[in-house]
C-alpha cells in the first residue's frame, strides 16, 4: 500500500464531517484552516501559524527583520528565533519520530523532530515565548472560546471540554488541515513531467539525472524517499538527520541576543534523545518549492540556492575558489558543530563543475508547485 494511502487513512477520522451543530465548521480541516490564519491566537494578535508559514510564500516566511529572512520575527516585535521557519509543504510526509529498522533517528516535525506528530508541532508555537508568546493552554483555550464557531465546533467535536482539550483539539485541526493536499498537490513541473504532461529543457533533464545519479552526485542519498528515482509522489527527504558542517548564522546569533556559547546541538535538542554521537544533526528537509523558500539551511545561513550546492560540492574538491562562499567572497565558515559529520554522503561523487551546479539548480526548481511557479527568479 502506497505511504500517501496510509497517511491519508491516519488523518480520515480528523478530517471526517463534524456532527455540526449550529455555526459549526463542517469538518476538523476546514476548521484549522481557519485557525492556521488566526492571529487572535497569539499574546498581542499579531501573529499565526500563516504568519511564519505564509501559503502564499511556499509556507515559509517571506517577513523581512533584521537579519534578512533567515530567522522569524515574534509575536512581540522584537524576538529573533535561531532557526528558519521550514516550510510547512508535504509535512505530512514526515513520518513519527522514532528510529528506523536499523537504529536512525527519523521523522517527526521541527529540524530536530522533536514534535512527533503535526498535531504536536502545531502546539509549539502558540506557547513559545518568542513566536505566538502565549503564556499557557488555559490562556489559548480562552481565545478559542471568543469564537462562537470555534465555540459550536468544540462542543459538536468535543462535548465539555476543558482547557486541555480545546487545546488538542485545535491542534488536531491544524494537523488535519496541513494533511490536506493544498499543502502537497504535486503539481509542479516535475510532477506534471512525470504524467507527460510537461517535458524538461536540456539544463533541468541534465539536472535530474545528476540528482538521481549514483555516480555523479550525493543528493539522492538523503533526497530521495521512494525506492526508484522518478516515482510519483517523491518528497525528496529521507526524514533522517545528518549534520553536514552548516556554519552558524554569525548575523543572527548578534541579533538576537543568543549566549556567546550558544551552539545549536540539533538532534541532540531533542528530549527524547541523548547520545553525543547525535549533536549536530538535523532533519533532512523536503526539496519541493525550495527554489521559492530561501534562505537555506536550518538557520538562514546560505542566501542563495546555487550556494548551497556549492557548499556541499566543497567536499568533494580541492580547488581553493571552490571553497570560496560567493556571498561574503570568503571561505566557507567552519561547521557549528564540527563532530559526527555524514562524510560517507557528503564525499560521495566527484567534485561538479559549473554547467552541472547550474544544472542541479534548474532541476530543484522544477519542484516547485504550480502556484508558486510566478515566484520563481532566471538563475
Amino acid at each position: 500500500m502506497k505511504r500517501a494511502v496510509l497517511i491519508a487513512m491516519a488523518f480520515t477520522a480528523l478530517a471526517a464531517p463534524l456532527r455540526a451543530g449550529e455555526g459549526a465548521y463542517p469538518s476538523l480541516e476546514a476548521w484549522g484552516e481557519a485557525l492556521f490564519s488566526d492571529t487572535n491566537l497569539s499574546k498581542n494578535r499579531t501573529e499565526a501559524c500563516a504568519t511564519c508559514h505564509d501559503p502564499a510564500a511556499g509556507f515559509s516566511d517571506p517577513r523581512e527583520t533584521a537579519v534578512g529572512r533567515a530567522v522569524s520575527l515574534g509575536d512581540d516585535g522584537a524576538s529573533l528565533g535561531d532557526r528558519n521557519a521550514p516550510t510547512a509543504s508535504y509535512a505530512r510526509f514526515s513520518p513519527p519520530f522514532g528510529r528506523t529498522a536499523d537504529g536512525k533517528w527519523q521523522g517527526g516535525q521541527f529540524h530536530d523532530g522533536r514534535a512527533a506528530t503535526l498535531a504536536d508541532q502545531a502546539k509549539g508555537p502558540p506557547l513559545n515565548p518568542i513566536e505566538m508568546g502565549m503564556p499557557d493552554v488555559a490562556a489559548v483555550a480562552a481565545r478559542l472560546r471568543e469564537n462562537p464557531r470555534y465555540v459550536a465546533t468544540l462542543a459538536a467535536l468535543r462535548p465539555g471540554a476543558d482547557d486541555a482539550a480545546a487545546f488538542d483539539a485545535m491542534a488536531e485541526a491544524i494537523a488535519a488541515y496541513e494533511a490536506s493536499d493544498t499543502f502537497a498537490p504535486f503539481d509542479s513541473k516535475y510532477d506534471r513531467f512525470l504524467r507527460g504532461e510537461a517535458k524538461l529543457t536540456d539544463q533541468e533533464e541534465l539536472g535530474r539525472l545528476l540528482f538521481f545519479s549514483n555516480q555523479f552526485t550525493n543528493c539522492n542519498l538523503c533526497h530521495q524517499l521512494r525506492g526508484t528515482p522518478g516515482a510519483e509522489e517523491e518528497t525528496f527527504s529521507n526524514y533522517q538527520f545528518h549534520n553536514i558542517g552548516v556554519p552558524a548564522n554569525r548575523a543572527v546569533r548578534a541579533a538576537n541576543g543568543a549566549a556567546p556559547n550558544r551552539v545549536d546541538s540539533g538532534l541532540l535538542e531533542n528530549p527524547a534523545v541523548s547520545d553525543p554521537a547525535e549533536a549536530g544533526k538535523i532533519k533532512v528537509p523536503t526539496l519541493r518549492n525550495v527554489a521559492v523558500t530561501g534562505p537555506y539551511m536550518h538557520n538562514g545561513v546560505f542566501a542563495d540556492l546555487r550556494t548551497v550546492i556549492l557548499f556541499y560540492n566543497s567536499y568533494n574538491t580541492r580547488r581553493p575558489e571552490r571553497h570560496i562562499n560567493p556571498e561574503t567572497g570568503a571561505p566557507f565558515d567552519p561547521p557549528e558543530v564540527a563532530q559526527n559529520l555524514s562524510r560517507t554522503e557528503l564525499e560521495t561523487g566527484p567534485a561538479l563543475d559549473d554547467q552541472r551546479i547550474d544544472a542541479l539548480v534548474a532541476f530543484l526548481k522544477t519542484l516547485t508547485d504550480a502556484r508558486y511557479e510566478p515566484l520563481l527568479t532566471d538563475p
